[in-house]
């Protein structure tokens, strides 16, 4: 929610795009997504901060959904600070928001399984 009102921040409309629930399996495993995408697209769809919610399923989708929504800045997690960012040369600035310690999915998915 932090990096969501601090995208919205910078200008006037904010457009979130979301990973499917296929895609989430396949890059971190079958006990993800905690929530499916019809579940966290409600979510985000009811933030204050958030006008639009896109999700796609490829890296390919993911770019050509950039390319055509033109964004002007693209704000996404510190934890993709070294690595390649998809569509970041369809946008005038992309913004690194620095991670809060202590959050994590995979974490609260593990401390959850320890406690059994």
């Amino acid at each position: 929610i932090k990096l969501l009102n601090y995208a919205k921040s910078l200008g006037d409309y904010l457009v979130v795009g979301i990973d499917t629930d296929d895609r989430i399996k396949e890059k971190k495993g079958n006990l993800r997504p905690v929530n499916n995408l019809e579940e966290r697209t409600f979510i985000l769809e009811n933030l204050k901060s958030v006008n639009k919610v896109f999700s796609f399923s490829s890296d390919k989708e993911l770019e050509n959904l950039i390319k055509s929504i033109k964004p002007d800045i693209m704000v996404i997690g510190s934890d993709w600070k070294d690595k390649f960012v998809i569509g970041s040369c369809y946008v005038s600035k992309l913004i690194f928001f620095d991670r809060i310690d202590g959050y994590s999915t995979t974490k609260i998915i593990e401390s959850i399984i320890d406690r059994r």
